[in-house]
């Protein structure tokens, strides 16, 4: 299969381009610069730069492939409207078609929660509350769509958990948490990640929401312990301060999730190290 892949030079995406190579398929990856293009080409992919937001450019693009998975963003108050124009030009090319598209969520659409599971209700907090309409084009369409919703993404020293590794330290040394630190995280490993989007994709379905987590479910105050570290809460007023109101009353959302049946059900099995095991070994301590 021919795949279109976005964000294949950034820490997820790099990964998805990896093992769709290693899979047997080519690989077509968008990028913004001369550096990107060098970085995928070496991966094995057909670099092509371009505009994401350009509507008709990128459609054009998405005619010419077997497929496509989206997980580039911006990380910025323009992620909204990034989406959106991703999704209205694979609409616009793969409407009616059998050709597979995945998008790309996050689990804090589901707010705090035991027991979280792909079909609970959304509760999305201030940050990502503009998830669920961006979603819900995609999935009312015509399409042969599927939403991987990543937990908490970690290893190859990458991904939030560095908030817990690079934190400030108080003064008598401690690692200050993030809130009290009692709050539970979602979490996944990329490389475990990466191989649910290529099963997604060749499944050819459409799958709807497809939670990507593992059963581990940390609290903050057991990530930042098992750095070997003393740890520290603080309140939540001095979080909100120190990383944003938005950014802070996500990362203290308690959340509690069961692995997704639909991950399962296509024979998903995490491989990789735990988050706890890989901060406990020392990994991401060389990270700062």
């Amino acid at each position: 299969m021919d795949v279109l892949l976005t964000g294949a030079s950034g820490y997820i995406g790099a990964v998805v381009l990896d093992q769709l190579r290693r899979a047997g398929h080519s690989v077509t990856a968008v990028v913004r610069s001369d550096r990107a293009a060098e970085r995928v080409t070496a991966a094995g992919a057909t670099a092509v730069q371009g505009d994401l937001t350009d509507r008709a450019w990128f459609a054009g693009q998405l005619r010419e492939v077997d497929g496509a998975i989206h997980t580039a963003s911006p990380g910025d108050a323009t992620s909204p409207a990034f989406d959106r124009a991703v999704v209205a030009a694979v609409v616009e090319a793969f409407d009616g078609t059998a050709k597979p598209y995945v998008h790309t969520s996050g689990l804090w659409i589901y707010g705090s929660g035991e027991g979280l599971s792909e079909d609970s209700p959304l509760n999305p907090p201030a940050l990502t509350q503009w998830r669920p309409a961006v979603e819900a084009d995609v999935l009312d369409s015509d399409l042969v769509a599927s939403i991987v919703v990543p937990g908490v993404v970690y290893g190859h020293r990458g991904g939030l958990p560095n908030l817990v590794v690079d934190a400030p330290r108080d003064g008598s040394g401690r690692l200050v948490l993030i809130g009290d630190g009692s709050q539970h995280w979602g979490v996944v490993h990329v490389d475990d990640l990466a191989a649910l989007y290529v099963s997604v994709l060749e499944s050819g379905r459409a799958l709807g929401r497809v939670l990507g987590v593992t059963d581990e479910n940390p609290t903050v105050r057991d990530l930042g312990e098992a750095t070997g570290a003393d740890v520290v809460g603080e309140p939540v007023e001095h979080t909100r301060a120190r990383l944003g109101e938005a950014f802070a009353d996500a990362l203290l959302l308690d959340q509690q999730f069961v692995v997704g049946r639909k991950a399962t059900g296509l024979g998903w099995s995490p491989q990789g190290p735990t988050l706890i095991d890989d901060l406990s070994e020392g990994s991401y301590a060389e990270h700062g």
